[in-house]
């Protein structure tokens, strides 16, 4: 076995290597080591004598080779013998010398010529002693502080470092020994050693070149190739298939394991940050960057012309397609609420995705983070997410384009801005608004129509393609499919479903929809149940389609497959848009700006640029200094005022009640006991009704008074419709103490009660209370009786009035009763029946018919302008009746009860004054001010509220220019960022 012939080890090697090819492997020959000890063998050189001599310059060995031994001369022959043994050492010795002399001249020329390139590289360098400076000092002084030469000592020799290395002699004996005995065997085993034998050629060798075959060798090793090779490509080919998907999996698990283990460095790094150990601001993201200037544009763009154009992912899909399942996966939580064919997703629901240390999400208006690694914390986000949607529908409607802004951070999470659309549907059901399908029409192209808006179109796998409604929609906003990308959902279950796969790959290659994209993805987002955590859903698409024949028969390719690579895919093109659009969306909040200063400048020169929230800053402090002002009210001015209104409101009940009832009598007991009995039930039901009601009015007027009076040279006319309503809902919301109503009772039954005057004076200031009472109604009660009967004879001639007939038939009854007392001064107020009668047909005789309720009115106006004049009358002799008063009217005939009675309700008129007073400044002035700033800030948290109050082309221009120089700054700020990271 191991002397086989040389021919048949020819043909092995050159079936092996074809010519002028190099083999170049390196293999460490540690490993081969034992196996050469083991084996022996003999070279020898003349094992095949039908070989060709070789040519010397076209052999090529290896550097581990044994070269072959030179056949030994022969010594036949005397003389060339005993020549060769003459002239030897003459020979060698003349090729000493001529070393010798080789040798010195090349050592002279040699260091001639290195001592002059020396020179001439020297003049070169520059003088390096002027530069010593730039040195500093400690590195001249290591010298001094270092012992180089101990140092130089302690390495080892290079001898003791020859020894550690392998005898390279030995190791190429060995390979040449192993390598020619393979070269010896036979055909068959030489076959089964080639792949060694091609690991022991050394990547220096050249290319080898191998012997001549036999033709029919040659023959028969080429048939049996070509048999080999149809009967084994079709194996061949899925062999290669199978090992493409294994390393295709294998690299996956790889950058998988070092993404994670990529996670945990960034989350270390990220957690050093939040704990400030570097000690520096740590600035937002670009994403947070980019989120914020959509969350101004959002609320900005309805208002006014600029269009939006700032690229967001805008994600669509037929109801129920799993469009919601897929934001999930790329957000890697289960974030949204779920429902079983039921409509979930009412409003849109912008979504800023960023990387952080913690996987957390937390809303634009609040400040609660949400663990996305808590079930309870996902529990509270979903419900949440729900009860904020159904908040911002309206009542009547079933879908809102009112946007939930909500961010969510986390390890690994691609950067980008993704909306959620509601579904779109081709059928309204019972419980829907009737323009439910038309407002999610309207949505959906609202966003979509965004030129730079990149449309992740989902579309549901597991359903006939032709029911989808989406792809005819997105066709339309995007018929060349630039910034479309296409997701085909529950492949799982389309592959399952399908009677023909091949439909799947029509889909994902564009062939079956008439719309275009970008990019085509085919993904599983679960199974069906609603428990699934992200991560089992992730391992349940990755064995689908390890195991899918989808992949396998090269239906799908590797990149259009699982929710990693369409989340990394639909990242770039997101960024790619923003670079590519961020600019000319800022050019153009530049322009604008430009155009809302030029005109605030032409029409407002001289104002302040106040926005809405700014003015109402400044109506806000205006009206809580005009409230505390009530605070300075003086007592005297509040007990004047409340004095006033009180008996103006209470007068009438007094005079026409009280008063004149007990007048009527024909003795003081009665008139005393007639003004008690009435007074007590006025006290007990009325009184401290009224008494609140004027106190409350008073506190309004002087309100509204200093409201009104605030207004100066720098008041601003934009402030009161505000005002006004902040007025009228302080008003509104203010309830008077009603535990001070029994105490007031109780003091005014008891200032009621008390008839004793004291002094001089207060019968002085009750007789002109009196007085003045008197002629006040006198004065109406005339002007009653003067619209009645008609202008008088001055009047009529004068100003040319003339009487109606009314007027004359009252003009007439008046002079009729006008003698009637005359007659009957102490006539009492009302007429008797037979006494009309007299009236009237006395009238009758005159020509006048007139009515006996006429007759009665008529007469009860005179009766009462009599009864005032005899009251004044009376009262101008009580003014020096206070000494028959302190006698209690003994042995006089003058009685004046009546200024008594007038003393008691002036002196009840000061006591309530005052207690209404004390109650007003103590507690009531600070409880109108708590509900004024409680209305105030009511009012400031309502945006709707302001917009109402504070209107005008002056305020919605200033709320322009703040919007668009905030948009403009931020852009500006995320460009310079967008910058550095590139």
């Amino acid at each position: 076995m191991l002397r086989a012939g040389s021919v048949v080890t020819c043909i092995a090697c050159k079936n092996l290597l074809p010519s002028r090819m190099g083999v170049k492997f390196r293999v460490p020959l540690q490993k081969l080591h034992p196996l050469s000890r083991a084996i022996h063998h003999r070279f020898s050189a003349n094992n095949n004598p039908q070989r060709p001599p070789h040519c010397s310059a076209a052999r090529h060995y290896t550097s581990l080779s044994r070269l072959p031994m030179r056949p030994p001369k022969s010594r036949s022959g005397g003389h060339g013998y005993q020549q060769h043994r003459t002239f030897w050492v003459a020979r060698l010795a003349a090729r000493l010398l001529k070393l010798r002399y080789i040798l010195l001249g090349s050592a002279v020329g040699g260091g001639y010529t290195a001592k002059k390139t020396y020179d001439e590289w020297k003049d070169m360098f520059p003088d390096m002693s002027q530069y010593t400076w730039i040195v500093p000092d400690f590195i001249w002084e290591l010298s001094e502080n270092i012992d180089l030469d101990k140092l130089a000592r302690a390495l080892p020799e290079l001898e003791e470092i020859a020894k550690l290395l392998p005898d390279m002699e030995k190791v190429g004996e060995n390979f040449t020994f192993l390598k020619s005995l393979l070269s010896s065997g036979l055909g068959s085993e030489v076959n089964g050693a080639s792949g060694l034998r091609l690991l022991l050629e050394t990547t220096g060798d050249s290319a080898l070149r191998a012997p001549d075959i036999p033709p029919t060798s040659a023959a028969m090793s080429d048939s049996s190739d070509k048999q080999f090779k149809k009967s084994s490509d079709k194996e061949r080919v899925d062999q290669l298939q199978e090992e493409l998907l294994r390393t295709q999996m294998k690299y996956q698990r790889m950058l998988e394991r070092l993404e994670k283990e990529n996670k945990e460095l960034r989350k270390v790094v990220l957690q050093k940050d939040d704990k400030g150990i570097h000690q520096r601001k740590v600035k937002k993201s670009l994403i947070d960057m980019y989120s914020e200037v959509l969350d101004i544009l959002s609320d900005y763009d309805s208002n006014y012309n600029t269009q939006d154009h700032l690229p967001r992912v805008v994600v669509v899909g037929d109801q129920s397609s799993g469009k919601t399942s897929v934001l999930e996966m790329i957000a890697q939580a289960r974030i949204f609420p779920r429902g079983s064919g039921e409509m979930m997703t009412r409003s849109p629901v912008k979504v800023t995705l960023s990387e952080g240390p913690h996987h957390v999400a937390m809303f634009k208006d609040s400040t609660r983070e949400f663990d996305l690694g808590k079930e309870e914390d996902l529990a509270a986000l979903r419900h949440e997410i729900e009860l904020r949607m159904r908040k911002s529908v309206k009542e009547g409607q079933t879908v809102s384009p009112e946007t939930i802004s909500l961010s969510v951070k986390g390890p690994g999470i691609q950067r980008m801005v993704l909306v959620d659309l509601p579904g779109v549907i081709s059928t309204v059901t019972t419980g829907m608004a009737a323009d439910t399908k038309e407002t999610i029409f309207s949505m959906s192209k609202a966003y979509m129509q965004n030129p730079n808006a990149i449309i992740l179109c989902i579309q549901d796998g597991s359903v006939d393609a032709e029911r989808s409604i989406v792809t005819d929609l997105v066709s339309q906003m995007d018929p060349q499919g630039k910034r479309t990308i296409f997701v085909l959902t529950k492949v799982d279950l389309a592959e399952k479903n399908l009677a023909s796969p091949n439909r799947i790959q029509q889909i994902v290659e564009g062939r079956l929809f008439p719309m275009k994209a970008l990019g085509y993805f085919a993904v599983v987002t679960g199974k069906g149940s609603t428990n699934e955590s992200i991560d089992s859903i992730k391992d349940y698409e990755e064995d689908f389609f390890q195991n899918s024949r989808l992949l396998r028969d090269g239906m799908l390719k590797a990149h259009q497959v699982t929710t990693k690579n369409l989340s990394l895919a639909v990242s770039d093109c997101f960024w790619k848009m923003v670079r590519e659009s961020v600019e000319q969306q800022a050019d153009a909040f530049k322009a604008s700006r430009f155009n809302l200063e030029t005109e605030w400048k032409n029409n407002y020169p001289r104002l302040r640029e106040l926005d809405r929230n700014e003015l109402y800053e400044k109506a806000k402090n205006e009206i809580l200094d005009e409230v505390i002002s009530l605070s300075q009210v003086t007592p005297k001015h509040w007990e004047s005022i409340l004095q006033k209104k009180l008996w103006e409101r209470v007068s009438t009940h007094v005079i026409e009640n009280i008063y004149l009832p007990a007048a009527q009598t024909m003795n003081s007991g009665t008139f005393n006991t007639t003004v008690d009995i009435k007074l007590k039930q006025w006290t007990d039901k009325q009184l401290p009704h009224k008494a609140l009601e004027v106190a409350w009015e008073t506190l309004q007027e002087e309100f509204a008074r200093f409201m009104a009076e605030y207004k100066g040279k720098d008041q601003d006319d934009i402030f009161d419709k505000l005002k006004e309503a902040v007025k009228e809902e302080s008003i509104k919301r203010h309830k008077w103490n009603e535990r001070a109503m029994d105490s007031l009772r109780v003091i005014q039954h008891n200032a009621l009660e008390d008839r004793s005057i004291t002094d001089k004076p207060q019968w002085d200031a009750a007789i002109q209370f009196m007085e003045e009472t008197l002629q006040s109604r006198l004065k109406d009660t005339e002007s009653v009786i003067a619209d009645m009967v008609g202008p008088d004879w001055k009047q009529r001639w004068l100003s040319w009035k003339n009487r109606s007939p009314e007027q004359h038939i009252r003009n007439e009854t008046k002079n009729e009763l006008e003698r009637l007392l005359k007659l009957h001064e102490d006539h009492t107020a009302y007429l008797a029946n037979d006494e009309v009668t007299t009236v009237r047909k006395n009238l009758e005789g005159r020509g006048v018919e007139v009515d006996p309720v006429l007759i009665k009115d008529t007469w009860h106006q005179l009766y009462r302008r009599h009864f005032l004049q005899k009251a004044l009358s009376h009262c101008n002799l009580c003014r020096r009746g206070f000494y028959y008063y302190q006698r209690h009217f003994v042995d006089s005939e003058l009685e004046c009860n009546d200024v008594v009675l007038f003393w008691r309700i002036q002196r009840m008129l000061a006591i309530t004054g005052n207690t209404l007073r004390q109650q007003l400044t103590n507690t009531e002035v600070r409880r109108l001010e708590k509900n004024v700033k409680e209305v105030l800030e009511d009012f400031g948290e309502d945006n709707e509220k302001k917009v109402q109050l504070i209107t005008g082309r002056r305020v919605q221009l200033a709320e322009d220019l703040k919007k668009v120089r905030e948009i403009q700054e931020k852009l500006e700020a995320f460009i310079e960022a967008l910058h550095k990271e590139k």
